[in-house]
């Protein structure tokens, strides 16, 4: 399957649809993102190299001028209309909850001062990112919504603001308690290129993705994957308990992410707990095998950047436990296929989608063999995306 632009004039139909008329609509366009390598280290202030991709979640926006905010979807049934004055997280709300804490945020910036700028809008969204697949759906809702309504109130918030607040809202409104890592991918990635991230400092570097010869696939598990009902908070709480025992060695140390391997080795003892110390280790060890990953994708060197998303995928399924049955069954049908030069699990694990470089002649032969090896083992269908590196969150024409 190979993901097509999506027709606005219909989007701008729908829209009419539920709105009454469709004038003066403008669209806002926020990717979908793909980890290539570098998982579960973003919120222990490691690095990342994910890449934003040509599909993700549109938002039709018109003003309102009655203080209401109406959100809709193409894709789900739960509908919220919310006023300035009363933007508060609600279970049934559903989806809704994603742009609803991204208002609640853009009400609060500069101490409030643009709130009187927020005077309503209508809002329609359509994604092409498969929900709960692990490419980070909510933070392309996130950043589409942050875009649209902060243009439509004539807000001039850099995207990089625009990041850290869909971040914030995901936190503190829906209480997910992940990373940087999705919103910065999807607010700030570049066509054809992956983005080297530093999660502490957010010093950042685009590194050309070539890879000449290869496709980037991404395989769905189609196991359903509720980020806020995982273990996602257990996992991010175990690295912060280790975090303590290590800074009883080496009190200045602020995260995991500042360890150097020959650090880990001197200072792992000081964890007791051999399960906590296994969830730290793949976090240093993770970090290290970005750098080294963007040092093989620099010199073209892709036979080394798949072994490398192989050990990633071991050690998530090794030290981390967050793989589970489908994720590692399609890394080993993956990896069995000729011509699969890399493959691994991305995103936050417990089902989702499986990520893999595959040589162009090989694509069809890994698509089928690997579903009919997958299906056989599981009794689920795979979906498969071959994929494209696209640009950040931006307005669309109309």
């Amino acid at each position: 399957m190979t993901l097509t632009t999506i027709d606005i004039r219909e989007l701008r139909r729908s829209f009419a649809e539920r709105f009454g008329d469709a004038d003066g609509v403008r669209c806002f366009f926020a990717p979908g993102r793909v980890n290539l390598i570098g998982e579960h280290t973003d919120y222990n202030g490691g690095y990342v190299f994910p890449a934003a991709l040509t599909f993700g979640t549109y938002a039709l926006v018109k003003p309102r001028n009655d203080g209401v905010y109406r959100f809709r979807s193409l894709q789900f049934a739960a509908e919220a209309d919310v006023a300035v004055s009363d933007v508060t997280y609600r279970k049934e709300d559903d989806w809704a909850n994603y742009p609803k804490g991204v208002l609640a945020e853009l009400l609060k910036l500069e101490d409030g001062a643009y709130a009187p700028k927020m005077n309503g809008a209508d809002l329609l969204y359509f994604g092409d990112v498969p929900n709960g697949a692990g490419l980070s759906s909510s933070a392309s809702i996130e950043l589409a919504t942050a875009l649209a309504l902060s243009s439509l109130a004539q807000i001039d918030v850099p995207m990089l603001e625009l990041v850290k607040l869909s971040q914030r809202a995901e936190n503190r409104f829906v209480g997910v308690n992940c990373g940087i890592m999705d919103q910065f991918a999807v607010g700030m990635g570049k066509r054809d290129h992956a983005v080297m991230l530093k999660c502490d400092t957010l010093d950042y570097q685009y590194v050309p993705f070539r890879i000449d010869g290869c496709k980037l696939v991404i395989t769905n598990t189609n196991k359903r994957r509720g980020l806020a009902d995982s273990k996602y908070n257990e996992r991010r709480q175990q690295c912060e308990d280790g975090l303590k025992w290590l800074k009883e060695k080496l009190p200045g140390l602020g995260s995991l992410g500042e360890l150097s391997l020959g650090q880990w080795e001197q200072l792992k003892s000081a964890i007791p707990d051999p399960l906590i110390r296994s969830r730290a280790e793949h976090v240093v060890t993770e970090d290290d095998r970005v750098l080294k990953a963007r040092a093989s994708l620099e010199q073209g060197d892709l036979v080394t950047f798949g072994k490398l998303m192989n050990a990633s995928h071991e050690s998530l399924r090794d030290l981390y436990e967050v793989t589970g049955f489908e994720l590692d069954t399609l890394y080993e049908e993956a990896s069995a296929v000729e011509g699969c030069v890399g493959t691994r699990m991305t995103g936050a694990g417990f089902g989702g989608c499986n990520v893999s470089i595959v040589r162009n002649e090989a694509v069809d032969e890994f698509q089928r063999a690997v579903a009919e090896r997958y299906t056989a083992k599981t009794g689920l269908v795979p979906s498969f995306y071959v994929c494209e590196i696209g640009d950040g969150a931006k307005e669309l024409e109309v």
